[in-house]
């Protein structure tokens, strides 16, 4: 059997970490949840948030696939491919885990699994401590 990502939950936080949407999303295929929104109520909803903002988060080519929502790249900020910093760590061609990448720059552990909003916090706190060199 052939697995696939699909959408499971969907977190947003505004640039102080307030979270705007937090939501178990029901999946669109077999799994038993619950306390779930369709996904087509989280994807319009998260459409909506979105629209007209900047997107800050890692890896958001994968997020938003799973979504099936599009953002303007010139509106979208992804700590994966920030060039300085897989430069700093060494790695200009490879995409570096959130989790490597909050240790190296803020000093702060995390690990994969940790809860979505902290993971949208902690990719907005990349973004916040090195703006201006991404502006």
């Amino acid at each position: 059997m052939r697995s696939m990502p699909i959408l499971a939950r969907v977190t947003i936080v505004d640039r102080k970490g307030q979270i705007l949407m937090d939501t178990l999303v029901k999946p669109t295929a077999p799994v038993v949840s619950y306390h779930a929104i369709s996904f087509a109520t989280a994807q319009a909803t998260a459409a909506k948030l979105l629209e007209g903002n900047i997107l800050v988060g890692h890896e958001l080519w994968k997020d938003l696939s799973v979504l099936g929502v599009s953002h303007p790249a010139v509106d979208t900020r992804d700590t994966a491919v920030f060039l300085p910093f897989r430069a700093a760590l060494g790695t200009p061609n490879a995409v570096v885990g959130l989790p490597t990448l909050i240790w190296h720059f803020m000093k702060r552990k995390m690990t994969m699994g940790t809860d979505s909003a902290e993971m949208s916090r902690a990719a907005m706190d990349l973004f916040r401590s090195h703006q201006k060199e991404w502006e």
